[in-house]
């Protein structure tokens, strides 16, 4: 008889234990950290090294749990196009809104990044401009598009078909020359406009496959001017660089995208993480942190302190001057395209 209750009592500690446990097991899971992969271009590398430690002090305080990051940088097209091949990419942040069509195409996004990405900047985190860099004392007397079709200049731009801020880059000359703003170049011809862009492309000595590798290869002493993203020359004037940042008369705005992978966030169960990630990333807070690492912010009242840093453009336009993305890929960079038929020009 002893020995029957002393395996009863011996079987209720057991199952007292047990249900304590099981909550106490449960907690623990759910505070275990959290990691989301962030597939972004590589411009904005800096920032995101000074971004990424403030959400994740935010996050711990707000829910308790540690969050990780996974990066990834690339050209914008290649991340794109790595995300569509299978990099589960919780968050990405390209550099133009085709690349992230991309991905909405391949069925990744479901969901209308636009709206949801704070819907008075249309999905857009951050904004730049083309521009040039050129050597200290800008010894060739680079001023605007035009000089850069003159003998002996040597140009460094990335590739459009790896590189978001080279498709811009180009957009941006041929925009320049077709509104009228290329001295030579009538307004409106388009011919004229194309001759300009092949002048100025059988200049172009290196064709990196990013705006990063493209930068970094003119640090080394490569070229004489680059064309690139303005954020890209200040950064590295930020870091010692001695080159000189350029703003030709017309130029093109930058909008650069950011979204929550659909797809993946679901498949990992980082949804919230991620969404409260990117929604950090159009405060106050993040938007200056962009700012000190050259970025435009989108902010009006950051835009408005940081205005003497980021002077207006003479003849600043958009995507939109090209019919916006959906047309302008095709009919600039797609096989019969203006870029695609006249890269082949100069390189013959």
């Amino acid at each position: 008889m002893k020995l029957m209750l002393r395996w009863l009592l011996a079987l209720i500690v057991l199952s007292v234990l047990t249900a304590c446990s099981g909550p106490a097991a449960s907690d623990e899971a759910a505070g275990e950290p959290l990691n989301l992969i962030l597939g972004a271009y590589t411009t904005p590398r800096e920032a995101y090294g000074e971004l990424i430690p403030m959400f994740q002090a935010q996050w711990k305080e707000r829910t308790g749990q540690d969050v990780t990051f996974e990066e990834s940088y690339l050209g914008s097209g290649a991340q794109s196009r790595a995300i569509v091949e299978g990099f589960e990419a919780d968050v990405t942040a390209l550099s133009l809104e085709a690349d992230v069509t991309r991905i909405v195409d391949a069925g990744l996004i479901t969901h209308d990044w636009r709206s949801a990405n704070y819907v008075q900047y249309n999905g857009m985190a951050t904004t730049s401009v083309v521009s040039f860099a050129v050597r200290h004392g800008n010894p060739q007397n680079i001023h605007d598009w035009a000089d850069l079709a003159q003998p002996g200049v040597e140009i460094l731009t990335p590739n459009p078909e790896s590189s978001g801020g080279a498709m811009w880059n180009i957009l941006a000359l041929y925009g320049a020359a077709k509104r009228g703003y290329v001295e030579g170049v009538p307004a409106d011809d388009e011919a004229a406009a194309t001759a300009f862009l092949l002048s100025v492309l059988k200049n172009v000595t290196v064709m990196d496959k990013g705006a990063r590798e493209s930068i970094t290869n003119y640090e080394a002493g490569v070229g004489s001017v680059a064309i690139t993203y303005e954020n890209e020359v200040l950064v590295g004037q930020q870091n010692g660089q001695d080159y000189e940042l350029v703003i030709p008369t017309s130029t093109i705005l930058i909008e650069n995208p950011i979204a929550v992978v659909d797809s993946y966030v679901d498949k990992h169960g980082t949804r919230e993480a991620a969404e409260a990630f990117v929604e950090f990333l159009f405060t106050t807070a993040a938007q200056e942190v962009f700012a000190r690492h050259g970025l435009r912010s989108l902010d009006p009242a950051v835009a408005q302190a940081t205005a003497d840093q980021y002077p207006a453009v003479s003849d600043l336009f958009t995507i939109e001057y090209f019919g916006g993305w959906s047309k302008a890929k095709p009919d600039i960079f797609g096989e019969n395209g203006i870029y695609t038929l006249t890269i082949i020009e100069a390189q013959k």
